[in-house]
């Protein structure tokens, strides 16, 4: 009875081990990584475009405000 119980078992566990994920199923992961990889790249790259023009558009008013000190100061 003992080694019936065990050529169940390795047949069970041989079997679930055959189940594994298929080759078309790997190329999908595979493809889904590399695009979750490029759409950080894309969220990364706008977020350092927008901090540029963040900083930009700062500085373009602080330097307005400092001309219209000058100007009222000039006055």
């Amino acid at each position: 009875m003992k080694k019936l119980l065990t050529i169940a078992t390795a047949a069970g566990f041989l079997a679930f081990i055959a189940c594994g994920p298929s080759a078309e199923d790997k190329a999908k992961a595979e493809k889904a990584k590399a695009d979750s990889m490029h759409m950080a790249d894309s969220v990364k790259a706008a977020t350092a475009a927008a901090m540029m023009k963040a900083k930009a558009d700062s500085a373009a008013k602080a330097h307005m405000g400092d001309s219209t000190k000058k100007d009222s100061a000039a006055k």
